[in-house]
């Protein structure tokens, strides 16, 4: 798996840290610099750890399921990209303003459990873990510093292209993971 291909799937795990992001943004009256790196650290932290944790869980169970293991790769990043886009067409969610410790450790889990089950497929396909977790952290970190202040600019309906725009690429690499691995790539 090569860095350019870790770093679409960055993206595309960002974009639900992002579009709370830009969500965080929206229900702010000012946007400080601090907003901005607040979100960066805690998005792009549980970024880079749940891939962590899910390649360590991966790695027990990788010898049993290496035959079909790109199926499941497939499945998972699928799975996770449909779901991004079907969240993206349901109800406006109304995010907090608040940047405390609790409910930014709240968001950021729930942002970062795809990226747990990413982390599986990692382990699957052998990756380079600190070069996905290191790619995948700073690309949450800057776009979700981002997405703060792009927020209060940008309107709502960035948020919703945000999520569609994550589903769509881990779809995408999902079936490009598939075709290299049955070799009609």
């Amino acid at each position: 798996m090569g860095s350019l291909e870790i770093f679409l799937i960055a993206i595309g795990l960002s974009m639900d840290a992002v579009a709370v992001s830009i969500a965080k943004g929206l229900s702010l009256p000012k946007i400080k610099f601090q907003h901005a790196c607040l979100a960066g650290i805690y998005f792009g932290g549980f970024q880079a750890l749940m891939p962590l944790i899910g390649y360590f869980l991966g790695s027990h169970f990788r010898e049993a399921i290496e035959s079909y293991d790109h199926w499941i790769a497939f499945a998972m990043l699928v799975f996770i990209g449909i779901n991004m886009i079907r969240e993206s067409f349901g109800k406006e969610e109304k995010i907090s303003s608040d940047f405390s410790l609790i409910p930014m450790l709240a968001l950021a889990l729930a942002t970062s459990i795809d990226a747990l089950v990413v982390g599986i497929s990692f382990a699957i396909l052998q990756a380079k873990i600190l070069s996905c977790i290191l790619i995948i952290g700073i690309t949450t970190f800057v776009l979700s510093a981002m997405g703060v202040s792009l927020g209060s600019k940008l309107g709502s309906h960035s948020k919703k292209n945000a999520e569609r725009l994550g589903g769509t690429i881990l779809i995408l690499l999902g079936t490009k993971i598939l075709l290299e691995h049955t070799f009609v790539l």
